[in-house]
């Protein structure tokens, strides 16, 4: 599975962005899907989580209310909508796909792509 990020980008705190995560591969809707942030100086750190279906969501209490995390299997890719931006979620974000583990780990997504830039300003 090949994972590409995008919709990343800069807005003001209160504002809203929907990131979309493409999937290549047969087995994308076999996966849990996540999205995971990293801002400069700081690890990687859990977003949110759907499962493969989409009927079980998890999200970090720094984002509930605010964030929604979705997948569309027929068209291999999964989102998150963003909305009520604060500064503090600026970092890149990035989503995965992972087979088995805990989804708030990082390592345990199988596969990762390549992170897309959101800056919130105040």
């Amino acid at each position: 599975v090949q994972l590409q990020a995008s919709g990343g980008g800069s807005v003001q705190a209160g504002g809203s962005l929907r990131l979309s995560c493409a999937a290549s591969g047969r087995t994308f809707n076999t996966y849990r899907m996540g999205w995971f942030r990293q801002a400069p100086g700081k690890e990687r750190e859990f977003v949110a989580a759907i499962t493969w279906r989409g009927g079980i969501t998890n999200y970090a209490d720094f984002v509930k209310g605010r964030f929604t995390i979705s997948r569309d299997n027929a068209k291999n890719t999964g989102y998150l909508q963003m909305n009520n931006l604060k500064p503090e979620d600026t970092a890149v974000y990035y989503c995965a796909a992972n087979g088995s583990g805990s989804y708030r780990l990082v390592s345990s997504y199988d596969y990762w792509g390549q992170g897309t830039q959101v800056t919130v300003s105040s």
